[in-house]
């Protein structure tokens, strides 16, 4: 099932500029692993040696959060999956 992810600005670089990447998945980890698969680069952006996401990592489902959980949540078929990174500056 093709799910979409809509990839914050800071991640494109790691997607050959792409702003949306379709994905398959059932769930959103495993829409996010084949991301991984498909954008290998995206692994250490994502996830933690653990992999778990990492704290500045935050997954939306259809415009609303997933968390928590996030990565068990089910999808379906033309999902929209955003991406958000908590910047700081100073």
């Amino acid at each position: 099932m093709t799910v979409h992810i809509h990839m914050h600005l800071v991640h494109r670089q790691h997607t050959d500029g792409k702003k949306i990447v379709e994905v398959q998945g059932d769930t959103v980890g495993r829409a996010l692993a084949d991301l991984v698969r498909q954008y290998p680069a995206m692994e250490k952006e994502l996830f933690d040696k653990k992999g778990r996401l990492h704290g500045h990592i935050e997954i939306y489902l259809n415009a609303e959060s997933a968390f928590p959980g996030e990565l068990e949540r089910p999808v379906k078929p033309g999902d929209d999956i955003q991406i958000v990174t908590f910047l700081a500056g100073g």
